[in-house]
């Protein structure tokens, strides 16, 4: 699972890095955005599918090597993904889990957990400054979305297009209308 996750990372970053010049230097929260959706895209179509009957999470009352219980993962977690399903929240919560837990990975536990935690906690902040936005700024981010999106490959418009539709992005409902109207376009 970690080599999915780094594979995931990187394509996410070279689709990131691979914006035309225009999309790169419009607002910096939907190059954010774009970025969140990317990897979160990919990681979920690169992903190994869970086998059926999976051992149960390994229960630990704090990560070997660092002072972080699960349970503040999962409050992380729950708190940060609100948007996403339980089901889907359980299973950022275990893939994360056996990642810290793997013993290859002793050395680098406490970069894993802090990592995660700034980008959930950057997903947060976005959602939410996404619902607070007014109505003529989302007409803004939809129509920006739309310019970023042109640029694109068709199979990369349908991924985002899924991801919308599947409510994988932090955007609010009314926004990911707008979003998904403008991939249709």
């Amino acid at each position: 699972m970690r080599a999915v996750l780094w594979r995931a990372s990187l394509l996410g970053l070279v689709l990131a890095t691979s914006l035309p010049l225009r999309a790169q230097a419009g607002d910096p929260l939907l190059m954010f955005l774009l970025g969140v959706a990317r990897e979160m895209v990919i990681s979920h179509a690169m992903r190994d599918p869970a086998p059926e009957g999976a051992p149960a999470i390994a229960p630990v009352e704090v990560y070997p090597g660092t002072t972080v219980a699960p349970a503040q993962l999962k409050r992380l977690i729950d708190e940060c993904f609100a948007y996403l399903s339980e089901a889907q929240r359980r299973e950022i919560f275990a893939a994360l889990h056996a990642g810290i837990l793997d013993p290859r990975n002793a050395a680098i536990r406490g970069s894993m957990i802090e990592y995660f935690a700034q980008r959930a906690l950057a997903v947060r902040a976005v959602r939410e400054r996404l619902a607070q936005l007014s109505p003529q700024e989302k007409e803004r981010v939809a129509a920006e979305f739309r310019a970023a999106l042109a640029a694109m490959a068709p199979e990369d418009q349908d991924r985002f297009g899924d991801a919308l539709r599947q409510g994988l992005l932090p955007v609010p409902d009314d926004l990911g209308q707008m979003l998904l109207a403008a991939l249709e376009r």
